[in-house]
């Protein structure tokens, strides 16, 4: 799809249109005028200024090719009946098709990227936006020079240009991103250009020398090359820029391709092809189309430069010109479609579209399709969908117009956005105003910067906020009339979706029956709501009864139309009747707006229920002829009969109903069950009724032998046999409730009902036409029967056991589950008192019918024979678990019959694992009494069953237990572990390893015996590195990975075939690789240097290895991929090998021993990267330290040097002054300002001795506040300083410590001692030596336990000191 700015959407293909266009190439022929010499550029641009605007602008449009004009979007109010005119259903009715759009576009705001402006302009005088592009990344140039960038979550990803750049070229004016978004042209006003790097934010090229200077850049646009672009100026010149890169120099050619001389450009737009659409003849031609104040011109830029088409534009002097290009799909022929661009161009009130027709590239063609007339002056024009236009007026109007029917959809005020107009930049006032005056007065409106159109989203640039509109999906449409509580103009919308007539659709796809379904589910949930609504929110709360009727009357048509058109009647008599039924006056109402739609045949099929009720309420309103009006309309399926002839004997009118219904006269009401009988497949209610009703002379048309129009070969009881085979256990039900009648408890009574039951034997038992289920229904209505009316029905016990040898016939297997069910319902029912037990036990086992055999066995209370039918029935075999559980953890059952139970499981242990080992394992350790072990030992003869049973075993024990529930743990012996290793190493050796990786309760010695025996590589290797044999371990892994790489180079090389491709080799080459490389990096940190050469010298021989059989591989791909394999290798090693032992190594390599430092330059050029990396840490961690240390000394000696005042002049403890010059005793002064005598501290035990050193405390604030540390003191001698400080001998008379309390301290102090900042700084400051003498020799950064601390102590606080 394309958009106003030509931007490729990746969505393209998927929201074309079929525009149902007849291209008829002979219908054209003979009006499209010969010439022999096609214009050229030239010759265009010399014409005659006034020849052009005195040709006429109206465009002769086929009627074949009216593209967009779609006569069948209305249709005919004419159609629309109406019976009642005085009812407001009749206004409703007329507007049912009414035109309703409801709200097409959706507007935005891109609130973060309107903010970082904001803040841009205030922080680093950014300037106002002025211009704007989007694509994948957006893009806003500002007044100021700036352009940023940002993604598509609005987060700021680059700042480019600066202000001292902008005062020199001045404002943005232009902005394009090439196809994907890696290069950014932007146009200044004083016309210069700059491509910038979207990678890295780079300027890569600034052109100064494109077009003539002293001209703003007004337009630049990339092609679908990445190497070309276009651009004009304000001197309506067009250019070429070609873009080159020779020997590392960027250089831009430039072309002119329309001089302004003779007419300014003012609008230029390529083509960008859709590359979804597969082969199509365009793809090789790049396409532009530029627009002057008179003419419209479109030319090839590749294969070559040729103008292709122009046409003359008329239009207000105050008016620009404007392009749009839009890919659709155009139908040529029934069967025929083509995928042609389509431009859009227009100019003050009148937009045009032409098709380009592309044979080739040399024969391209354009064909004027429509032409559309707008009432007001455009400002721009932008296709959101190939169907849909957008047209921006001077008020600041957006209209959204379907381009087929040219109607207006939708209108929007935009004047809030604060549109930014370019009228600077077409004036050229940066540059002096240097233009023509008709490009000056026309530029006075421009907005081709401002307002972009990309991917079905319309974007403006506001002056503080940037907007966009983007096209509402269907059900949007519909959910904002939803919550505007506009519901029936929501319904209408909904229609117009259903029909396929709305337009502007968005979101709903598929194929035409999928599209109708998804819309029609959505108007019944509206319906729904709105009748819910109706009935209490938007239901007048009070008013007289005719207003509520009035109100009713316009809310139950439009439920009824609709469920109508969505042939959903029975919606409409369910749920929404019900709704209305729970108010008295709706629901009267409801049934009075049925009778039009019955008389007009629209509705001919009602419920007998809702007849019922309709038949009521114009009965108790004595509105009996229009009941008869309406019941000559409906089916007969819909008529209650007993409530038509109640209606009959009470009034007196139903004779003409029946005769109706019946369609001949009924002479009596037994010819009329003759006919329901016939009918009764439409309606089984009509049965219910008269069953309950039941009386003699119904009872003999039931029981009648043959019917009056009969043949001969008639089978007997026709009446009866239609009943049961239409629902046997319906019709039964009904006879059942007719037994319960008076009538027949009476002597007379009891008699026919005998008869009835011999007259069901004969007819299902003793004939055929009938299923088992059917039979057993039969004798399961018989048992019933028997047991209520005590043994007043008589049956044969033979037919009994006919009926049990009938349903449990192992011979035949049809219907198993029919007759099975069959025979419970009959059991269930009473029939166990007919039968022989044993005998129904056997001949259920026999039939398999397992679930009668359940019943049997629990009434015996034989569980353990339960348990065997459940395995037995292949339909139940997966609830058997749930039965053992429900037996075992019960109180109602024995110990002895839960013991049976556990005994037949563990029986049957095998078939149980093999239904579901996970639940087997559970039941096992849950809840069966035998141990882990012992089930094991009896699983052993079955290794595969045993391996299901432990693999569920480990699942359970991973799902039960947890470090929080260390009670739900399962303790499994080390034994089962190694067994369960032992058989995944047989059938899934792949997942040998992670197992071993992920649990810990095997042997190791044991366990890596196992892996040993099956050869499990991984597994093996990760036991040997987890017992310490490093070596061991490397080993398996190398001469894997050795093996690999043999066969991928025999593959290669045509010695061997595989059926895996070279892709997939060296897959499994890298997966194996990354293993190695990891344990080599893991053991590396506990070896010496001579120890890790022997691991990693090794695996990069291996490595190199196959490169010397395939350094002359014609495929240098995997050559590639051998290299960067190897450097990956390197990569990994450096950090534990010197570096010149393993340039030595690879120098020594024949693969890299040729002498050209081609070959061996990237892994160099990569390794010194490392290092470089390592190095700029290292310095950077020395830094820090050096930064650290000193706020550190710096902060320790301002506290040294900083002198502490005394509050008083006395001491705190004798009050004498210190300023006696005969005093010679020292003084101690403390932070907090209290002094005090050396010796009056000490007399007071204000002195402490630790670590051998006296330690002060101030006496004041260590009795105020106890537990708090105290200040350091501080001494100072008056009147004699030569005198040192009295301190006491360092005698150690504190508290001996027992040896255990000294060793505990001593390991304390020792894990508490770390390098000090200054031996680190030592260590850093040492002259940097090789490689390898810094590898070998003792230094702290060596140390396993050496730990750098980044985060700098916290500066001691100089107030509180």
């Amino acid at each position: 799809m394309e958009d106003v700015n030509g931007s490729n959407s990746s969505t393209a293909a998927s929201s074309i249109v079929d525009f149902d266009i007849e291209l008829d190439d002979a219908e054209f022929a003979a009006d499209l005028p010969i010439v022999d010499k096609p214009p050229t550029l030239e010759s265009i641009l010399k014409e005659d200024e006034m020849m052009v605007e005195e040709e006429d602008d109206n465009i002769s449009v086929p009627s074949t090719l009216q593209l967009f004009r779609d006569s069948a979007d209305t249709s005919s109010l004419s159609s629309q009946d109406s019976l009642r005119s005085d009812w407001k259903r009749d206004r409703w009715r007329r507007g049912l098709h009414r035109v309703i759009h409801g709200s097409v576009l959706k507007p935005g705001k891109l609130k973060n990227i309107s903010a970082q402006l904001l803040s841009a302009a205030d922080r680093v005088d950014a300037g106002m936006p002025t211009a704007l592009a989007v694509s994948s990344l957006i893009a806003i140039g500002t007044s100021h020079g700036l352009v940023l960038i940002f993604d598509p979550k609005q987060v700021l990803k680059w700042c480019l240009g600066s202000t001292a750049v902008g005062a020199q070229y001045g404002a943005v004016s232009a902005l394009s991103f090439n196809r994907d978004c890696t290069r950014l042209l932007s146009g200044f006003a004083k016309g210069q250009i700059t491509m910038w790097d979207l990678t890295n934010g780079k300027l890569i090229r600034t052109i100064t020398d494109a077009h003539p200077p002293g001209a703003a850049i007004l337009h630049i646009k990339f092609t679908d090359s990445p190497v070309l672009a276009v651009c004009s100026d304000s001197g309506g010149s067009v250019f070429e820029l070609e873009f080159k890169r020779l020997i590392g120099v960027r250089t831009c050619e430039s072309k002119c391709l329309f001089s302004g001389s003779r007419g300014e450009v003012c609008s230029i737009e390529p083509l960008h092809m859709n590359y979804t659409i597969k082969d199509h003849p365009m793809q090789d031609v790049m396409l532009l189309a530029m627009a002057t104040l008179s003419k419209v011109l479109l030319v090839t830029l590749r294969p070559q430069l040729k103008v292709v088409f122009h046409y003359p534009l008329k239009g207000d002097a105050s008016c620009l010109p404007l392009l749009a290009w839009q890919f659709v799909i155009i139908q040529v022929s029934e069967r025929d479609r083509v995928i042609d661009p389509v431009l859009a161009f227009a100019r003050e009130s009148t937009i045009y579209f032409h098709q380009v027709i592309c044979n080739s590239a040399q024969d391209i063609k354009c064909t004027g399709l429509q032409k559309l007339v707008f009432p007001h002056q455009l400002l721009s024009i932008a296709w959101m969908n190939p169907r849909t236009l957008i047209a921006v007026d001077t008020t600041e109007k957006m209209h959204v117009i379907d381009v087929r029917s040219e109607e207006e959809l939708e209108v929007i005020d935009i004047s809030e956005v604060q549109l930014i107009y370019n009228t600077s930049h077409f004036k050229s006032l940066a540059t002096g105003g240097n233009v023509s005056q008709a490009l000056a007065f026309a530029g006075e409106r421009s907005c081709y910067q401002t307002v972009v159109s990309y991917s079905g989203q319309l974007f403006f640039l506001g002056t503080k906020t940037v907007y966009f509109y983007t096209l509402r999906t269907w059900s949007d449409r519909i959910d904002v009339l939803v919550r505007q509580e506009k519901y029936q103009d929501a319904l209408a919308l909904s229609l117009s979706f259903y029909e396929g007539k709305a337009k502007a659709v968005v979101g709903l796809v598929g194929s035409s029956n999928k599209k109708r379904s998804i819309v029609s589910n959505l108007m019944l949930d509206l319906l729904f709501q709105y009748v819910d609504l109706s009935m209490t929110s938007l239901c007048p709360e009070q008013g007289k009864i005719e207003a509520l009727e009035e109100y009713y009357q316009s809310i139950v048509p439009v439920c009824v139309d609709y469920t109508l058109l969505l042939n959903r009647i029975d919606v409409l008599f369910g749920r929404i009747y019900d709704r209305f039924g729970e108010d008295m006056i709706a629901k009267g109402t409801f049934l009075e707006c049925l009778e039009p739609y019955i008389v007009s045949d629209k509705l001919s099929s009602v419920p007998p229920s809702v007849m019922k009720d309709f038949v009521d309420h114009y009965q108790a309103k004595g509105m009996l002829e229009s009941v008869e009006a309406c019941i000559v309309h409906l089916e007969v399926a819909s008529l209650d009969i007993h409530q038509v002839c109640s209606l009959d004997m009470m009034h007196g009118t139903a004779a003409d109903m029946l005769l109706c219904v019946s369609n001949s006269v009924v002479s009596n009401l037994c010819s009329c069950l003759e006919m329901i009988s016939e009918v009764l497949h439409k309606n089984i209610a009509i049965l219910m009724c008269c069953g309950q009703t039941l009386n003699a002379w119904v009872f003999q048309c039931v029981t009648c032998l043959n019917k009056k129009t009969g043949s001969p070969g008639d089978q007997a009881y026709p009446h009866l046999r239609t009943l049961l085979q239409f629902d046997t256990r319906e019709f039964l039900n009904v006879l059942a409730l007719a037994f319960e009648e008076p009538e027949f408890n009476t002597e007379d009574g009891i008699q026919k009902r005998q008869t009835v039951v011999d007259i069901l034997l004969q007819i299902m038992v003793e004939s055929v036409g009938f299923t088992p289920t059917q039979i057993g229904i039969l004798f399961t209505f018989l048992a019933r029967q028997m047991a209520r009316h005590d043994n007043t029905i008589m049956v044969n016990k033979v037919l009994f056991d006919q009926v049990l040898e009938f349903l449990s016939n192992p011979e035949d297997e049809s219907r198993h589950e029919e007759r099975q069910q069959a025979l419970i319902e009959l059991i269930h029912a009473g029939g166990l008192q007919q039968f022989d037990e044993e005998r129904l036990l056997y001949l259920a086992e026999k039939a398999k019918f397992y679930r009668v055999c359940e019943i049997l066995y629990e009434k015996r209370k034989q569980y353990d024979k339960i348990l065997s039918c459940y395995l037995k029935d292949y339909s139940r075999k997966y609830h058997v678990f749930g039965y053992i559980d429900s037996i075992l953890n019960s109180e109602r059952y024995t110990d002895l019959q839960k013991i049976s139970v556990q005994e037949e499981a563990i029986r049957n242990l095998q078939e149980l694992v093999s239904i579901d080992c996970k639940q087997a394992a559970q039941m096992v350790i849950s809840t069966l009494a035998d141990s882990l072990k012992e089930v094991v030992k009896k699983l052993k003869s079955n290794q595969s069953v045993l391996f299901e049973f432990l693999q569920g075993v480990m699942s359970y024990k991973d799902i039960a237990g947890s470090a929080i529930h260390a009670e739900r743990q399962v303790n499994i012996d080390p034994e089962i572990y190694e067994l369960y290793v032992d058989l995944l190493c047989q059938f899934r050796q792949h997942d040998a390893y992670n197992f071993i990786k992920m649990n810990e309760g095997y042997r190791l010695e044991q366990t890596l015996e196992i892996c040993r025996k099956h050869k499990a590589s991984e597994a093996t290797a990760y036991l040997l590195e987890k017992a310490g044999d490093i070596q061991g371990a490397f080993g398996i892994i190398l001469e894997s990975l050795q093996f690999k790489l043999k066969n991928f180079a025999e593959v290669l090389a045509g010695e061997i075939t595989s059926n895996k491709d070279a892709t997939l080799l060296f897959q499994e080459i890298n997966a194996v690789l990354l293993v190695i490389v990891q344990l080599c990096q893991r053991s590396s940190r506990m070896m010496d240097e001579a120890e890790r050469e022997k691991l990693w010298f090794p695996l990069m021989e291996t490595m190199m290895k196959p490169q010397r059989k395939l350094k002359n591989l014609d495929d240098k791909q995997v050559l590639d991929d051998f290299k960067e394999a190897t450097h990956y290798v390197l990569n990994s090693m450096m950090g534990y090998i010197a570096l010149p032992a393993i340039l030595q190594k690879i120098m020594q390599d024949p693969a890299y021993s040729t002498g050209k430092f081609g070959e061996v330059r990237e892994l160099i050029m990569g390794m010194l990267e490392t290092y470089n990396y390592e190095q700029t840490l290292m310095k950077t961690c020395k830094n820090l330290m050096n930064h650290d240390l000193h706020v550190h000394m710096k902060s320790l000696t301002s506290v040294a040097v900083r002198g502490f005042v005394p509050k008083e002049d006395n001491c705190s403890l004798c009050t004498k002054v210190f300023i006696n010059q005969k005093d010679t005793n020292s003084i101690i002064i403390f932070r907090c300002g209290h002094s005090y005598h050396v010796e009056c501290l000490r007399s007071v035990g204000s002195v402490h001795m630790i670590d051998g050193d006296e330690t002060w405390v101030c006496y004041l604030c260590s009795h105020s506040k106890r537990g708090q540390l105290p200040s350091t003191r501080f001494h100072r001698a008056l009147s004699n300083p030569s005198q040192t400080p009295y301190t006491r001998p360092d005698k150690t008379k504190g508290i001996q410590l027992d040896p255990q309390h000294k060793q505990a301290l001593d390991v304390i102090r020792r894990s508490m001692k770390t390098p000090s900042r200054l031996a680190i700084l030592t260590e850093l400051s040492k002259p940097e030596k090789s490689a390898m003498s810094s590898r070998t020799g003792c230094s702290i950064f060596h140390n396993d336990t050496f730990q750098l601390r980044l985060r700098p102590p916290v500066p001691m606080d100089m107030d509180k000191k």
